[in-house]
């Protein structure tokens, strides 16, 4: 399934932060009926601000796992950010963590319902980000996160003053 928003287009900068909510979000998920693989589907957000990113998401995949109370990524991909988040009046925990694979975030809901999902990096260009969406969301797909970036061409996303993720 493919999710998306459409955003009308403005010069000036006023309303950034509007904007950004507004923007289409990008993300693919397996039908009920695939294999279980190694991820449920990808994302492709638009920055590493969790703030911003997370709560778009968070929404759209309470139709999956209900209203979520937790997500997990992993630290190295994600700029810092409190570690509870304010979505449509429930509270959603962020736990990064470094036992969650590098380029993934696993939203879970009420009874332990959860869902994986490959984060392709923001700034990875267009035709290869799709591809690695349309990867990940195959209903037959059950290659790593790594594998699925590896195979379209994409390398995980580097981190200014950090350099490669280990």
């Amino acid at each position: 399934m493919s999710v998306s928003r459409s955003v009308p287009h403005r010069d000036n900068s006023e309303n950034v932060t509007a904007l950004r909510a507004k923007r289409e979000l990008r993300l693919q998920i397996k039908p009920s009926t695939a294999a279980v693989g190694n991820v449920d589907g990808g994302w492709w957000p638009w920055s590493t601000d969790p703030a911003a990113e997370f709560p778009a998401l968070v929404m759209a995949l309470s139709s999956w796992v209900g209203p979520a109370r937790q997500m997990a990524y992993h630290p190295v991909d994600w700029d810092p950010v409190q570690s509870t988040l304010i979505v449509e009046n429930w509270a959603v925990t962020l736990a990064r963590s470094c036992d969650i694979p590098a380029n993934t975030v696993v939203v879970t809901g009420p009874n332990r319902k959860r869902i994986r999902l490959l984060v392709v990096p923001p700034t990875t260009p267009g035709g290869a980000a799709r591809a690695v969406l349309r990867a990940a969301s195959r209903s037959d797909t059950v290659a790593t996160v790594d594998q699925i970036l590896a195979s379209n061409g994409v390398s995980p996303r580097e981190r200014p003053n950090t350099g490669p993720r280990p």
